[in-house]
């Protein structure tokens, strides 16, 4: 898949940072929306009080204004840690779209960086969301109780924008992931951070649950928290029904008296009086006060909230007031000021979250791990069958559920049919690209051959001339008196150096037949046996002395080891892969006339039998280098098939137990090492 399209290379960097850029705004969004509506539930804010006018009336910023604040900056945080962690994909992808060259080295980085990166995201913005929600906490709360419940609300919205994101970015860097196969075929197991698939499962579902535990929970405790109120305020309505003054008794003094009979739910109650005009603020405990909020609140909100006032945001303290007005027709408020917060039982929900997570967090471990005991059966399966020296066509995977681990094993059962099928097809094909390779190789030998068996027939020829000859002169010698016996002598001399000569030819052309003989055999037969250096390099004098010839190319034979050393195995395919490197080296020369090539026989440090061919052409070019023993790689355009050096590296690696290898400078030429171990 790639993500290459016609657009500009800066425009599809900016477009890929514009979904990255787009996918914080739309999460931010998304949290501080979630914030906006269930934070007054958990925070148990007064009835109403997240009216705009009501806040507009308060020296603090509005909530409105908050979250906008703490949106603009979660957002450039979030955007400067995604831009700073992703420096480098960014890089790439400026190479990747201009189709610029990009190492393996940078592949590989680009690769690991988009496995960490939604990882290194998650714990960025959740150690960051936290820290500046804290600092806010601090800030705009006074109660240390209201701070403790914001710090878990905290981590639930760093949870859910931290896990959100986390997905998120591994769905857009997916696809970076592919387009470097695009550019490198190249790939390595391990890469990025190793998390198993039961830490991953208890690695994204842990703090999903946790969000829904304290959400659950800080909810359940506001609503306890908010019948408790409820409760307090009937117990003081009740009694302060029961108690009435006249106008004309309101005054402070009187306010006290009456108050002063009422019993106090509790020892943190107190009254408190508030008289016209808020003058004066009386409250019957020292440590007390009515803040400016409960006037405030009161102004706003009074009847609505059924003459219940709150202290402030975060302070779980209520006013249950009544108001009455004195002869000169001023209201004074009166009533008492009671707290509800119930701190047993909010621990006893935070110890229910505690043992809840840890409960939920042991049954999770068992089924991640279940499912992924599973998922490595399956993988020590595709090992097995990948680690076996030869495949064996019944293997398969054992299909033991009816799930998606079931349908796996199938589907990989499937392939491996289907990739049995298709190794026939190839060994069937390969077979035919070999033997068509190797009689094209023996069309180019035969006229060679020709060439070289007609100096020795033609002389052959000339020698049964001169015995033909010398045989009518030995028979008109024999009754002939001048004959002597030295004469006769002489004659035998002659027919004798003759025939020397018939033995060398015949010897000539037998050695050639024989070269020629082993390249006719198919590729299939071999004949391993025991040969020396010297049989070695005579076949391929032989066979390519007419190629060479043809081409004016001189071959420079150096034999630094004993002749006789023994190789073992397969002479002829030996032959034809030599023989295929001196065509190469030929070639490299583009018809050039009058150059040279070396072939050098050296032992290595290791003992191995080092067969060099040296070229002084213009050398390979990167990128044959690269490809040159794993594919039919060419540099002959239509003329080559690319079979040569491929079969060569077969032969020396299946039959011989050896090596290839090359060194090549752009202008200096080729240099192929066939290694061989010695007898």
């Amino acid at each position: 898949m790639s993500l290459k399209t016609n657009e500009s290379k800066e425009k599809q960097v900016k477009s890929f940072k514009l979904k990255f850029f787009l996918m914080v705004l739309v999460v931010d969004a998304i949290a501080v929306c979630i914030v906006y509506f269930i934070m007054p539930l958990v925070q148990n804010f007064p009835p109403l009080s997240e009216d705009l006018q009501f806040q507009e009336q308060l020296p603090e910023l509005t909530h409105t204004q908050q979250y906008m604040i703490a949106y603009a900056l979660g957002v450039s945080v979030h955007t400067i840690s995604f831009f700073v962690l992703m420096r480098r994909i960014f890089s790439y992808l400026r190479k990747y779209y201009a189709d610029e060259k990009i190492s393996y080295e940078e592949i590989q980085n680009v690769r690991k960086d988009c496995i960490n990166i939604p990882y290194k995201v998650f714990f960025v913005q959740m150690v960051l969301i936290i820290v500046i929600g804290i600092i806010f906490n601090f800030i705009m709360l006074i109660s240390t109780f209201a701070i403790l419940r914001f710090t878990l609300m905290i981590i639930v919205i760093a949870s859910i924008i931290s896990m959100v994101l986390l997905i998120g970015t591994q769905k857009l860097l997916y696809k970076v992931i592919l387009s470097t196969y695009d550019v490198c075929f190249k790939y390595e197991k391990n890469t990025g951070y190793r998390i198993t698939n039961s830490q991953n499962l208890l690695f994204q579902m842990i703090p999903f649950i946790t969000v829904i535990l304290i959400v659950i929970s800080l909810i359940g405790y506001s609503k306890a928290v908010q019948q408790e109120g409820f409760a307090t305020a009937n117990y003081y309505r009740a009694y302060l029904e029961m108690y009435t003054l006249d106008s004309s008794e309101v005054s402070m003094e009187s306010l006290k008296e009456l108050l002063s009979k009422v019993p106090l739910k509790s020892d943190a109650d107190y009254y408190f009086i508030i008289s016209p005009n808020d003058e004066e603020i009386y409250v019957s405990n020292p440590d007390g006060s009515v803040s400016d909020f409960v006037l405030t609140y009161r102004d706003f909100f009074y009847e609505e909230s059924y003459h219940v006032l709150y202290e402030t945001y975060g302070v779980d303290e209520q006013l249950y007031t009544i108001d009455i007005k004195d002869s000169s027709g001023n209201v004074w408020y009166y009533g008492f000021k009671y707290p509800v917060v119930d701190f047993e039982l909010f621990i006893y929900y935070l110890k229910l979250i505690i043992i809840v997570l840890i409960v939920y967090s042991i049954f999770l471990y068992f089924w991640s791990h279940n499912i992924s005991n599973n998922l490595i059966k399956t993988t020590a399966s595709l090992k097995d069958i990948l680690d076996a020296e030869n495949s064996d066509k019944n293997k398969i995977l054992p299909i033991v559920s009816n799930d998606e681990f079931g349908d796996l094993s199938y589907y990989y059962n499937k392939i491996q049919e289907l990739t049995v099928h298709n190794i026939e097809k190839i060994h069937e094909n390969q077979s035919m690209l070999m033997e068509k390779e190797r009689l094209a190789s023996l069309g180019q030998l035969i006229g060679g051959i020709a060439h070289n068996l007609k100096t020795p027939i033609m002389s052959i020829s000339g020698a049964a001339e001169g015995l033909t000859d010398l045989i009518k002169e030995y028979d008109s010698s024999i009754d002939d008196p001048d004959v002597n016996s030295q004469d006769h002598h002489d004659i035998a001399k002659d027919m004798n150096e003759w025939v020397e000569k018939i033995k060398d030819y015949t010897s000539y052309m037998s050695d050639v037949i024989t070269a020629v003989k082993g390249q006719a055999v198919t590729l299939s037969e071999s004949d391993n046996i025991s040969f020396d250096i010297e049989e070695l390099l005579k076949r391929v004098d032989i066979l390519m002395k007419h190629e060479l010839k043809n081409a004016l190319i001189y071959l420079n034979i150096s034999i630094n080891v004993p002749k006789n050393t023994l190789l073992h195995g397969d002479i002829n395919s030996l032959v034809q892969v030599i023989n295929n490197m001196i065509s190469n080296s030929i070639q490299a020369y583009a018809g050039k006339p009058e150059q040279n090539i070396d072939l050098t026989v050296n032992k290595t440090d290791n003992n191995m039998i080092d067969i060099s061919i040296k070229d002084y052409g213009p050398g390979l070019a990167d990128s044959v280098k690269d490809k040159l023993f794993n594919e039919m790689v060419t540099t002959k355009g239509k003329n080559g098939t690319g079979l040569g050096l491929y079969m060569s590296y077969s032969t020396i690696k299946a039959h011989f137990g050896g090596d290839i290898t090359f060194e090549s400078k752009k202008g200096k030429g080729t240099t192929f090492h066939i290694l061989l171990p010695s007898k």
